[in-house]
């Protein structure tokens, strides 16, 4: 996957596309300090600050008309402590980069997402998760987060100081860390965190076909024996590929290369490129094409380092909407998916992913206080995504469902108060921390109000 793309004139575009700025001025800080300084600057000319990572959201959650922070000089990992089971790192990190830097020292990370391009505060921030049964998202895995505030006061919180010494007017202590572990960036910029991390382990990977039928009918077996279940299912057809992911016994047993050049490079991303293309020129052959695809694919057993079976190149540039619905509702919700494809005349050439993860105590995590499902819809990043996108979302909206903070949705901050038991408390820190908006646009308005 690409980064963001800086165009003419300043202007910046995210890896999909489909949302760009016009920064006043865009700065490069080398740290907390620097950031501090461009806070004050801003304010100083009363323009907002965002920071954005590499602009792998699909929603304009970074994007301003004020000053543009690009976190590119803000990438070392600070310190790893094995015995204390942490490793703090800047905010600008790439996550293949901290990887990579952890596996050498006999460590992981216990869970992530699907791709490893984003910085680990615009991933921690926007609240990416993975899949499993025993361990929840990256914001689940913080331990500290250093932040920028609009005053300019850098502040330290952690779960043993929630609030890094700051107070509320009445004297109350202030949980800036519940709050900013999905933050959104609203309530300050995030210039380093400290994450739990665990000794390295293999995962054994086995991805295998399966009938629509056959995994609906043993979603909660498969979800409860294996520690990372996912599948896919190829609309207009009854393929599903799975994928269950459990710990092993070393040494790890990677694919061949040449497996990998296939099925990874060639057949996931350049052949797949291809098909969407196709789709795009010639959407009736969709179908047919899907049911060669899903009745293609086949099985595959092998092991690696945890972050190599998690992660996945992707290449091919799309549009995607998220919705974490309660894992209980699952099976309906898909079965109401699938049948709409029965009655509208789409055609969808992106697989629909379904993922799960247990509930945990971060504010705005989607999955605050409840065992989770998401299901992520896709299309071609040239194609139109607002019929099929609006009709899954009324969906997902009817059993309660939260929209991942980075992906597309319409939701409002109505909405988005009831889905969170905790938002009344956040918007409350960021009354306190933030009270000139410093870090607005408009995305926090749509999502958190005035």
């Amino acid at each position: 996957m690409h980064n963001s793309t800086e165009l003419a004139a300043g202007a910046w575009r995210n890896w999909a596309g489909n949302v760009t700025a016009k920064p006043r001025r865009s700065a490069s800080p080398g740290s907390a300090d620097e950031v501090a300084a461009e806070i004050r600057a801003a304010a100083a000319d009363g323009l907002t600050v965002r920071m954005t990572g590499t602009g792998h959201s699909f929603t304009p959650a970074a994007v301003t008309d004020g000053v543009l922070l690009r976190p590119d000089r803000m990438t070392s990992i600070r310190a790893v402590d094995v015995a204390a089971g942490t490793v703090t790192v800047e905010a600008g990190c790439p996550l293949h980069v901290l990887n990579a830097s952890l596996l050498a020292r006999g460590l992981s990370l216990a869970n992530m997402g699907d791709i490893q391009a984003q910085t680990v505060a615009g991933a921690t921030q926007t609240g990416t998760h993975g899949t499993g049964r025993d361990v929840g998202g990256m914001a689940a895995q913080i331990a500290g987060l250093e932040l920028a505030l609009a005053d300019g006061r850098i502040v330290r919180c952690s779960a043993d100081s929630p609030g890094g010494g700051m107070t509320a007017p009445d004297g109350s202590p202030v949980n800036l860390f519940d709050a900013a572990r999905v933050g959104l960036g609203a309530l300050g910029i995030v210039t380093a965190l400290t994450l739990r991390v665990v000794p390295a382990f293999v995962l054994e990977a086995r991805e295998e076909p399966m009938t629509w039928s056959e995994v609906i009918s043993r979603l909660d077996e498969l979800t409860a024996d294996n520690e990372h279940f996912e599948f896919y299912w190829f609309p207009h057809s009854e393929g599903c590929q799975t994928k269950r992911n459990n710990r092993a016994d070393g040494p790890a047993r990677p694919l061949p290369r040449w497996r990998y050049l296939i099925d990874d490079e060639f057949v996931a991303n350049s052949l797949f490129s291809a098909i969407c293309r196709l789709g795009s020129a010639f959407p009736a052959l969709i179908p047919q094409v899907n049911s060669v695809a899903a009745r293609a694919l086949g099985s595959r057993t092998y092991s690696d380092a945890a972050y190599r079976i998690f992660t996945s190149p992707r290449r091919v540039r799309f549009k995607e909407q998220e919705y974490a619905i309660p894992r209980a509702a699952l099976s309906d919700v898909l079965s109401e998916v699938r049948a709409l494809f029965q009655r509208r005349d789409w055609r969808i050439s992106f697989p629909i992913e379904v993922r799960v993860t247990p509930g945990d105590d971060v504010w705005l995590s989607t999955a605050y206080e409840r065992d989770s499902a998401y299901i992520a819809v896709h299309v071609f990043h040239t194609a139109p995504h607002e019929q099929y996108f609006t009709d899954v979302e009324a969906i997902m909206t009817s059993v309660g469902g939260r929209p991942h903070w980075g992906k597309l949705h319409t939701r409002d901050a109505h909405y988005l108060t009831a889905s969170y038991p905790r938002m009344r408390d956040f918007l409350a820190v960021r009354d306190i921390v933030d009270p000139d908006r410093r870090f607005g646009n408009d995305y926090l308005r749509q999502v958190l109000g005035d």
